[in-house]
């Protein structure tokens, strides 16, 4: 419904809070078709690639487009499950989760919805939804918890695209990242404990998405926040400073991009006699292509070839207990004030709210 279609707005409707789960993004199916679909979206989004656009097209359309679909449409069948895309699946099962969490803290009504900020389903189709529910409060989590204005700043221009064809915009509440909240830190290592309580790796590699060095230089706190996360994690694990590390995988193209490699850090540790490494990937809420296969498949055999002998990779927190606890936690903090995340006590102001949208009803009836 776009901001001039007014004749479907049911202005009776109750007011309710509505939570955007935002993430990356996946094609609808692993096949070249989908694959290049889903690329000429990402790839063609100017916080994602900062060249200029003329120069891009043609290298895109000319060259990308043509040859890496087919290639990364092999990769997706490997992970790809009965469900469909993990990332999607995941995220759908998180969103569920963080709903029902919300609803035993809160009075609510509170709405979740899940947005891709490429693919299905679209940011705009989220919102729609919670626009449909009768959201007038949003507040829009993307699920990246270190800011880089590649994931976080694009999440946010997709969200004000699609508002800009709203006629009555929603108080809207936005969290750009949460590399050093405390419930996500202490999930995230307990997490990790639990999965290297049996014979644990010489060393854990903590390893993030990488991105071009010259957007640290223009001022992405991207790379600053991952150290961050990295060292709280290995301070809670209480490793010492040569039983961790840092790294950054899936660079692409000729540029530099930030350093070290984690691929070429885990062969270097394989050849100076580590035996076995456990990998984590603190940046994604969610298990996707780059952490089940280029991690977990792809790194692994760097590491084997070099001389290593074992090497596994750690799951991100997907819909682990402890992680839909800290989100629910997140957003109750980012909520403070509305109605909906009032203490029982406070009831009294969601029974205004209601009250409020019910008179408004009465006055349009009145004036018609």
């Amino acid at each position: 419904m776009k901001s001039s279609d007014y004749s479907l707005f049911t202005h009776d409707q109750p007011a309710r809070a509505g939570i955007l789960l935002a993430n990356l993004g996946t094609p609808d199916a692993p096949t070249p078709t989908a694959v290049r679909r889903y690329l000429a979206e990402f790839l063609w989004d100017s916080r994602v690639v900062e060249l200029p656009r003329p120069l891009w097209w043609l290298i895109l359309h000319g060259v990308i487009l043509r040859v890496r679909p087919a290639r990364s449409a092999r990769k997706y069948q490997i992970i790809w499950t009965p469900e469909g895309s993990p990332l999607l699946a995941i995220s759908q099962r998180q969103a569920a989760a963080v709903a029902a969490t919300l609803a035993d803290r809160y009075p609510g009504p509170i709405q979740v919805a899940v947005g891709m900020r490429y693919g299905n389903p679209s940011i705009a189709a989220a919102l729609g939804e919670l626009r449909a529910a009768g959201v007038r409060r949003l507040l829009v989590l993307p699920l990246y918890p270190q800011y880089s204005a590649a994931t976080v700043a694009s999440t946010f221009d997709a969200v004000a695209a699609e508002l800009r064809t709203w006629r009555w915009l929603p108080e809207l509440r936005f969290i750009t990242q949460y590399h050093d909240d405390a419930g996500y830190l202490d999930a995230l290592a307990a997490h990790l404990r639990a999965a290297r309580a049996d014979q644990p790796g010489e060393r854990l590699l903590f390893s993030f998405h990488g991105l071009p060095k010259r957007n640290l230089l223009a001022g992405d706190p991207y790379y600053c926040q991952c150290h961050k996360t990295a060292r709280l994690v290995a301070e809670r694990l209480g490793l010492q400073s040569d039983q961790w590390a840092v790294a950054f995988q899936s660079r692409f193209g000729r540029a530099e991009w930030l350093q070290p490699y984690a691929s070429a850090l885990l062969a270097t540790w394989a050849k100076a006699g580590i035996k076995s490494v456990d990998v984590a990937c603190p940046g994604f809420a969610a298990d996707c292509l780059e952490t089940l296969e280029e991690i977990a498949i792809e790194n692994r055999r760097v590491f084997l070839a070099a001389g290593g002998e074992r090497y596994r990779y750690l799951p991100a927190l997907n819909d682990d207990p402890a992680h839909i606890a800290a989100l629910a936690t997140l957003i109750g903090r980012h909520a403070a004030g509305w109605p909906e995340f009032a203490a029982d006590h406070d009831a009294v102001a969601l029974a205004a709210e209601r009250a409020a949208t019910r008179q408004r009803a009465l006055v349009l009836g009145a004036a018609t």
